[in-house]
């Protein structure tokens, strides 16, 4: 499969907070979290921030298509200070998602197992033999019976790759724009993917303040 190619991203990264040790910013729908092997795809969350930041790491990442908060570190010490709190699991996230078709149940949990599909990059699956846990709790904000799709709250309680995205699928809803899984409908019901990081709590690495970061969903 050829190497995917992202179109340029004209959307911005707002700095939703900042000081000394981190950035909490807002990440266009569109842009790369890190720069890909590829000299086209040098456009990036990563590569933007070092312009201004050039010790700027990132914690963690949020698909191409996935808008919202992403935390930064500013410098080695936080760095690790922050990616402990990300493997003890400590730090909560949530994202507002627009998925296909009407949800009957007002909340749920999916706890699928998803691994890489090494047939199909960068696809990954659910596989009860080789997969990782994952588990995604979601709640109903609201339902439009005209458009039949259904606004979603998702917590994440472990962080795979796509696990959003692949565990909706599962649920016979998919995300609305979503290019990997995705029914007949919900492809082309959105431009961009109906995904964004909205929340984001955590231990201040310095001050030891606990940090409710929110970045209201766009859609």
């Amino acid at each position: 499969m050829s190497e995917f190619i992202a179109p340029p991203c004209h959307g911005v990264i707002e700095v939703l907070y900042q000081d000394e040790h981190i950035l909490l910013i807002n990440k266009p729908s569109g842009l790369l979290s890190l720069s890909g092997k590829n000299p086209l795809n040098k456009d990036s969350v990563h590569y933007r921030l070092v312009q201004d930041f050039p010790s700027a790491t990132l914690l963690h990442r949020l698909d191409f298509g996935t808008s919202g908060i992403m935390l930064v570190a500013l410098n080695k010490q936080v760095n690790g200070l922050l990616t402990q709190q990300f493997q003890q699991r400590t730090i909560s996230k949530t994202y507002t998602a627009i998925l296909h078709g009407v949800l009957p149940d007002d909340e749920g949990e999916v706890d699928l197992p998803i691994a890489k599909d090494v047939d199909n990059f960068p696809f990954m699956k659910i596989c009860h033999e080789t997969g990782k846990p994952a588990q995604s709790h979601y709640r109903v904000i609201s339902r439009d019976l005209q458009e039949l799709s259904t606004k979603v709250t998702f917590r994440p309680i472990t962080g795979r790759t796509h696990q959003l995205r692949i565990h909706s699928l599962h649920l016979g809803h998919p995300i609305l724009g979503c290019d990997l899984y995705f029914n007949a409908q919900s492809r082309h019901m959105s431009s961009r993917l109906l995904l964004h990081a909205t929340t984001l709590t955590f231990i201040h690495p310095i001050s030891l303040e606990t940090i409710n970061c929110v970045c209201p969903s766009p859609f």
